[in-house]
């Protein structure tokens, strides 16, 4: 059962922060809808895909070390809160931040979980 537990809490992070960078993939492609050619499509798809990219770096260093992606994912929420905050407030922004910034703080939270209970056991 312990074993058990503990392949829980180590897949966790790792599922859910790929299936957040998949669906910030995903989020992206709002780029074919609009009247452009094909040179500002590549160059808008690229640019909507920087945060995800990043974010999926994130996850292969994760991997190993769960401290940079429980701090670097709970960072990321933060930062996606405050650029909401920034710009005027409209009430379905709130749904956003709590998807985007619920998942990012939830995946960092899992990490974190990760590495303490990793170093619980080296202890």
């Amino acid at each position: 059962m312990k074993n058990k537990v503990s392949n829980i809490i180590y897949w966790t992070p790792r599922i859910i922060s790929i299936i957040f960078v998949c669906f910030l993939f995903l989020m992206s492609l709002d780029v074919f809808s609009s009247d452009l050619n094909f040179w500002q499509t590549v160059t808008g798809l690229f640019m909507h895909n920087i945060p995800a990219l990043l974010l999926l770096i994130i996850v292969i260093i994760s991997w190993k070390y769960e401290i940079v992606g429980g701090i670097t994912f709970i960072l990321a929420g933060i930062l996606y809160i405050i650029l909401l905050i920034k710009s005027p407030f409209e009430w379905y922004k709130l749904s956003w931040a709590i998807q985007i910034s619920g998942s990012a703080f939830l995946i960092g939270i899992s990490f974190l979980i990760n590495w303490f209970k990793k170093n619980k056991k080296k202890a």
